[in-house]
């Protein structure tokens, strides 16, 4: 039975419309599925192998994520490093200024101890010079005050003998500032002094003297040898305290000592 007179065999050609649907199904396919091999052209057939990353555009967008974690990376480790300067830079100035402030309070220190070392020396100087001693070291009164004889001119000793042997030291018995040094006719070559709280000092029958007038002496020091010049009858010293530079002035030379602290 025919059904028109179209040639047996024959079959007409799919339209232009089909053609294209057909295309953009086959395009959807691949995008869905990722199978290329039966829809690639000529030069995709000649190749089992499918595109690469750089064909597709995916090695691309990888490099930039790296490079910004390099550039994050980077800039952490500057920070850190920046951090670690600056710790460092504080750290050195704090040990900078612990030593400075160290060394402040060490030069404190020792102007502190110097200051105090300075004000005892001058304390212990004071002291000193407000000491008196005895005229002789190791000695003894060999006549009292005011013994009696025809030695003297007044009748009476009107001072007292120090026991001691030619060229022992005699010295000064307190601060003062001699005020005669040379010969004293009965008593030999004699030294006076006079003191800071107004009273003399005699030293008589020296062998030499040590000291001249005007100069200033101090506790302890010497000021002549004994001997026995003048009215002597032995090497001795003779020792006078007064109230003034003359003769006649004469008071207790034990008693005057002992107010001054000399143990005799």
């Amino acid at each position: 039975m025919a059904f028109g007179s179209r040639a047996a065999g024959k079959h007409r050609g799919s339209s232009r419309l089909s053609r294209k649907t057909a295309g953009y199904a086959g395009v959807a396919a691949l995008a869905t599925t990722g199978v290329v091999g039966t829809l690639a052209g000529p030069a995709f057939a000649a190749s089992d192998k499918a595109p690469s990353t750089e064909d597709t555009g995916l090695n691309a967008v990888v490099t930039a994520a790296d490079l910004a974690g390099d550039v994050e990376a980077q800039a952490q480790a500057q920070q850190a490093a920046a951090e670690a300067t600056a710790a460092k830079e504080k750290a050195e100035a704090d040990a900078k200024a612990r030593a400075a402030e160290a060394k402040q309070k060490a030069e404190e220190k020792a102007k502190a101890e110097r200051e105090a070392a300075e004000r005892a020396a001058r304390e212990e100087e004071r002291k000193r010079l407000n000491t008196f001693v005895s005229p002789l070291d190791d000695s003894y009164v060999s006549t009292q005050y005011r013994a009696g004889g025809g030695m003297w001119s007044s009748g009476s000793h009107t001072g007292i003998d120090f026991h001691a042997a030619s060229g022992t030291s005699v010295q000064a018995v307190g601060l003062g500032t001699v005020v005669e040094a040379g010969w004293g006719g009965a008593y030999g070559n004699n030294v006076v002094i006079k003191h800071a709280d107004g009273t003399y000092t005699q030293y008589g029958h020296l062998s030499s003297l040590s000291v001249s007038v005007g100069q200033q002496v101090t506790p302890g020091q010497q000021i002549g040898l004994s001997g026995s010049t003048g009215n002597s009858s032995g090497p001795h010293l003779h020792f006078e305290a007064r109230t003034g530079a003359s003769y006649g002035s004469d008071i207790d030379p034990i008693s005057y000592l002992r107010s001054h602290g000399v143990n005799l």
